[in-house]
């Protein structure tokens, strides 16, 4: 006679286990073997399962049914990632990516490099929904005119992770922009327009603080040989890059205005990228489903140029599309089994109430940064942990998904070991650690964000109808 299994959730010490072995492993595999995210995850998740099936008592079936739970809720992510790949592409083939940036380039002025340099990073991320894409181009260019103004690299570094980061956490073109509104269950125009509140005025803050830094080396003469030579390549690359060319970003803002679903509003964006490609810059219909589908390639020869626009394209997002679905998978077992409600208990124990939950989100966000070293994990994780509790305390979803990023996005870069921190150490020639201090828009955002869940600024409540109805 079989003996009959009792299924149960799990206890905080049988939810921690599979916590640590997953940190082992992607401790193991991201630093000592260089290797990518995706198949360390899908070894957590299979050690996650055994425990969840052999120790738990819960069958393949079921786990697999969370699996798929947990990737339904985040489909629509998935689709809006898909079709920003084709909108990169366009934009960027129309020449409304370069001229966005070429016009941002011009605002640069020697009294106020610092605050200038945060302008500008935060202008071409918001175009491109990309930190490091901005940190490898613009922001090499902007280290080394600051270098010769005699302003410290730490300084500059700071000022270019703070608008690098402003645009990855704001643009509708960013993964992690779009990834947070869907592990909390709310919508992606909601979600950025919630972070204006926080973000706004951290990024204010920071403005003035560079402005008063800055001003000590205001006056001195300005070499702008750098930033030139980008203009000038990417005047010889696109037949014009008039103002005109802004026109399709003005018109999906101006839908996001009106409220429009966002994949209409990003497949208008990318049909308008592609009209004006043809009408613009001369392109073929083939040209502009290349764009699409493979993203654009530069040939400029000039490297800074070349790896700012190569770029976009419906496959290039396949590779986070995958990452999202394993992270996806090894959340779905994680809540199938109620390891993250005995993690989340464990922490919500410690911290009560609206100000408690905040706090506990963003802890969790910058401990999961610090142990896994990947910024989409500390989105992914904390994001399925506490989705219930904010309903169950009657605040709205997109309370979460801002918190989420307020902490998980912002605090990726500051972490020398964590994929982000990683690359701007790579790419800028500065440590984390050394421009940690003058990365101020990531320093003051979670704590605007604190002050908000204590105080009860802006920390909207979820409405009487989707309360009864079960939630957004």
């Amino acid at each position: 006679m079989s003996k009959i299994r009792t299924k149960r959730k799990a206890t905080l010490i049988e939810a921690i286990i599979p916590l640590l072995f997953l940190i082992v492993v992607l401790a193991v595999s991201l630093i000592k073997l260089d290797a990518e995210p995706q198949i360390p995850l899908m070894i957590g998740a299979i050690f996650a399962a055994v425990v969840g099936v052999y120790r738990l008592g819960f069958t393949w079936g079921e786990l697999e049914e969370g699996i798929l739970e947990t990737i339904k809720m985040a489909m629509q992510a998935i689709l809006i990632l898909m079709v920003v790949g084709t909108l990169i592409g366009t934009w960027i083939l129309s020449g409304t990516v370069p001229a966005m940036i070429y016009w941002g380039l011009e605002i640069l002025s020697p009294g106020i490099f610092l605050v200038a340099t945060t302008i500008i990073c935060s202008i071409v991320s918001l175009a491109t929904g990309s930190s490091w894409t901005t940190a490898g181009t613009v922001g090499i260019a902007l280290i080394g005119i600051g270098q010769g103004l005699g302003i410290p690299a730490p300084m500059v570094a700071g000022a270019i992770i703070s608008g690098a980061y402003f645009g990855d956490k704001m643009s509708p073109l960013s993964d992690t922009t779009n990834l947070a509104p869907a592990m909390a269950g709310t919508t992606l125009f909601e979600h950025v327009k919630h972070m204006i509140y926080t973000t706004g005025p951290s990024l204010l803050i920071a403005l003035v603080l560079y402005g008063i830094i800055g001003m000590r080396y205001a006056g001195k003469e300005l070499d702008i040989t750098q930033i030139n030579l980008i203009k000038t390549s990417l005047e010889g690359s696109f037949n014009t890059l008039s103002p005109v060319l802004l026109i399709p970003p003005v018109i999906v803002i101006l839908m996001v205005v009106m409220k429009a679903p966002a994949i209409p509003g990003l497949i208008v964006g990318t049909l308008l990228g592609g009209i004006f490609a043809m009408i613009f810059q001369g392109s073929s219909i083939g040209d502009v489903i290349g764009a699409a589908h493979y993203g654009f390639v530069s040939e400029t020869g000039v490297e800074a140029v070349d790896t700012l626009l190569t770029r976009g394209g419906l496959s290039s997002m396949m590779w986070t599309v995958s990452l999202i679905l394993c992270a996806l998978s090894l959340g779905g077992i994680l809540e199938k089994t109620g390891m993250l409600e005995a993690i989340a208990n464990g922490l919500l124990s410690i911290a009560k109430g609206r100000f408690g939950l905040v706090l506990s989100t963003i802890v969790s966000c910058i401990f999961v940064n610090l142990v896994t070293g990947e910024q989409y994990l500390s989105i992914v994780l904390p994001g399925r942990m506490y989705k219930d509790e904010y309903r169950k305390m009657g605040l709205h979803p997109k309370n979460l998904s801002r918190a989420l990023e307020d902490s998980g996005t912002l605090t990726s870069p500051l972490i020398p070991w964590n994929t982000c921190g990683a690359y701007m150490f790579a790419t800028l020639g500065v440590s984390p650690l050394a421009y940690l201090p003058f990365a101020f828009l990531n320093l003051i955002n979670p704590l605007v964000s604190l002050f908000y869940a204590a105080t009860g600024i802006t920390m909207e409540k979820l409405p009487e109808e989707d309360l009864e109805k079960g939630g957004i």
